[in-house]
């Protein structure tokens, strides 16, 4: 069986040393659309080195290393075709504020095999620290199609309800034809957000944009928008990818105030709304 969760589950966690600078810092916020327009004191916040704050979705691709999809596949007992694999949701918790350069040591483990039926659905956990102790822990959900039907564990299913009322902030962000060109550059080379044959493959009329660079703009929106630019303010921040975002499209973004947290929603306009994010909350300070 190509996904074996008995193996996968008991496989010892992987230690892998990590650093970055802040020149990776401002490569990931262009690569998450920052710098519209370039002279905005607020979007210099983001790509100045002089001024730098560190979004903390940037996490997902500090070092440079693999993203939690790829770092999945290169555990034992997973064997599967990278054509077949989607990331199905992502969770951040934040320890402390990430800083704009530094040194740590991240460890991974697969913490949750679950059977869908036609699927298989992996959790991939990341726990990152540095001399001074815990940085962030980070959760990778990884759908990986055609893989499901041994009579395992299904997981859980209820999704959390849909935000009531009408939200109080809505806002539009252009994803450029190049985004994903661009994102990739911060570490996730997976060919599927690059390369049109291998889409094709995958399913997909051309090549889509990485999950957690949509995941990236749409925490920027929400910081920009209601936590006054306070990038140490967010506490964590978790989404379930519910559909793929196309290079050149306008992502809608519905943001619904809470005591705390920030209830949020992801369409694409062009698809008729199609959703893109749900069961999405950013919990802040």
């Amino acid at each position: 069986m190509p996904v074996d969760a008995a193996k996968a589950l008991a496989a010892a966690p992987r230690s892998t040393a990590i650093s970055w600078t802040a020149k990776d810092v401002q490569l990931y916020h262009l690569g998450i659309g920052a710098g519209r327009p370039a002279t905005d004191p607020g979007e210099l916040r983001y790509t100045l080195e002089t001024r730098l704050h560190v979004l903390p979705s940037f996490a997902t691709v500090a070092g440079a290393g693999s993203p939690g999809v790829i770092r999945a596949l290169s555990v034992p007992g997973i064997d599967v075709d990278l054509a077949h694999v989607l990331h199905a949701g992502q969770s951040l918790t934040l320890h402390r504020p990430v800083p704009a350069q530094g040194t740590a040591t991240a460890v991974s483990r697969i913490t949750a095999v679950h059977d869908k039926g036609g699927a298989a659905v992996l959790t991939l956990r990341t726990d990152v620290a540095d001399a001074e102790g815990p940085l962030w822990t980070d959760d990778a959900r990884i759908h990986v199609r055609g893989e499901g039907g041994w009579g395992g564990d299904r997981g859980p299913s209820a999704r959390p309800d849909a935000p009531r009322g009408a939200p109080d902030r809505i806002v539009e962000r252009a994803v450029a034809d190049d985004q994903a060109l661009l994102y990739r550059l911060s570490g996730d080379l997976n060919p599927l957000h690059a390369d049109p044959g291998f889409a094709a493959r995958a399913g997909f009329d051309r090549p889509v944009l990485h999950g957690l660079c949509t995941y990236g703009i749409t925490l920027k929106a929400v910081v920009d928008t209601l936590l006054g630019g306070g990038v140490t303010r967010v506490r964590s921040y978790r989404t379930r990818f519910a559909g793929i975002v196309y290079p050149g499209e306008t992502l809608r973004i519905r943001m619904w105030r809470g005591d705390g947290r920030v209830r949020v929603t992801v369409v694409a306009v062009e698809r008729g709304e199609a959703p893109v994010l749900d069961g999405t909350t950013v919990e802040h300070t």
